[in-house]
């Protein structure tokens, strides 16, 4: 309305919108949403009744007079808004305003009747929809099987780059461009890949006021009453900061998908709202760089022995490892399919061969280095 954004800038956004708003009644939510109308001569009178009364007065301001200047484009804009944004799930209730009884009544009312026809749906529910899962070509190259777990980088090597490396992101962090994005490290990987070892790698080479981590268990109660992206949403990091998530919201189509723990609805569409999800926090100056962490069954197999037998490793494997152990395959093909369909190239992933943990720590840093200095 104030020209502050082209149409196709308006049009993404409404978009967004849209997006948005489905994957909240795709989680349950109840959406009501109520336009206010006045009319032209209306509103007029309204501002003039208010400005003349001196108990009033100040709720009319100098910019709602210049805004009732551009009534006539202020009205073409939200009737396209409210036509493009107006869905089944999530319609507008437009509301005539003039009458401030008519309008508490009508808004009541259709409170009322949203809420109780939403309860009687819970009692008698429709026949859920078909879902259609992505599905696998049996001769598919499968992402696993490019990595190559052979890379190593011998120890005199690997100091001599940590240190180089962890010194550079220390001075990228530090750059004065910085301060005008932020940054969120994702690690993925199966069970003793090397991912807590990893990130004390990078968070050693940074200032403590500058990066938090955030580790990723299973939901707390008062997390799985809200949208699942809910608990995520809330650690992205403010500028000039980095969050370093230990798992991520890529548990929806990992474990959740693999244990059963959501519907196959919620984890199939979760790509899409995932691919949202990053491509919002990109266009606000977040780098997101994502990795996962690849070792072999054997490979696995030997850490997760190494960790019973030595004490003050023992709390690192539970009964919870040996039983996703079981399920290795499924979980490399939930792995695969995550790849495919959320690797973007705003938000790629980078998979990380951690057979050999210094070679997987030095290609991690390098690439948060690459990453950061690309967004200067």
């Amino acid at each position: 309305m104030h020209n502050d954004i082209n149409e196709d800038e308006f049009d993404r956004r409404l978009e967004e919108i849209v997006a948005f708003e489905k994957m909240l009644t795709d989680e349950g939510a109840l959406f009501l949403k109520f336009w206010f109308h006045l009319s032209k001569k209306k509103q007029k009178n309204r501002l003039n009744e208010l400005a003349e009364d001196k108990k009033t007065a100040w709720r009319v301001t100098e910019k709602d007079w210049k805004n009732f200047k551009i009534y006539d484009k202020f009205k073409k804009v939200t009737e396209r808004a409210l036509r493009e944004t107006s869905r089944n799930d999530a319609p507008w209730i437009v509301v005539e305003g003039t009458d401030h009884y008519y309008r508490s009544l009508t808004v009541g009312r259709g409170v009322l009747e949203a809420v109780n026809a939403r309860l009687e749906h819970l009692k008698n529910p429709h026949k859920k929809p078909v879902v259609h899962v992505p599905s696998s070509p049996q001769n598919r190259i499968r992402v696993s099987d490019t990595i190559d777990l052979a890379s190593k980088l011998d120890k005199k090597k690997y100091q001599k780059e940590l240190e180089k490396y962890q010194g550079k992101i220390n001075l990228l962090l530090r750059d004065p461009r910085f301060t005008e994005l932020s940054a969120i490290a994702v690690f993925e990987g199966m069970d003793a890949a090397g991912k807590g070892g990893a990130i004390r790698r990078v968070t050693g080479a940074l200032d403590a006021r500058q990066y938090k981590v955030v580790p990723i268990a299973a939901p707390t109660e008062e997390e799985r009453a809200q949208p699942y992206l809910w608990r995520f949403w809330r650690h992205l990091p403010r500028r000039n900061q980095i969050a370093i998530f230990d798992r991520s919201w890529y548990g929806r189509v990992l474990v959740e998908r693999v244990e059963g723990f959501c519907a196959v609805a919620d984890w199939v569409r979760a790509y899409s709202e995932i691919n949202d999800f990053e491509e919002q926090m990109a266009r606000n100056g977040i780098v997101v760089v994502k990795f996962w962490l690849q070792i072999s069954k054997e490979e696995q197999l030997r850490r997760f022995k190494e960790r019973e037998k030595t004490s003050f490793k023992k709390y690192k494997i539970t009964a919870e490892d040996w039983r996703n152990r079981k399920k290795m395959d499924q979980y490399t093909t939930a792995m695969c399919d995550m790849v495919d369909y959320t690797s973007t190239e705003i938000a790629p992933w980078t998979l990380i061969p951690a057979e050999d943990k210094y070679f997987a720590r030095i290609e991690i840093l390098k690439t948060l280095c690459k990453r950061i200095e690309k967004a200067f």
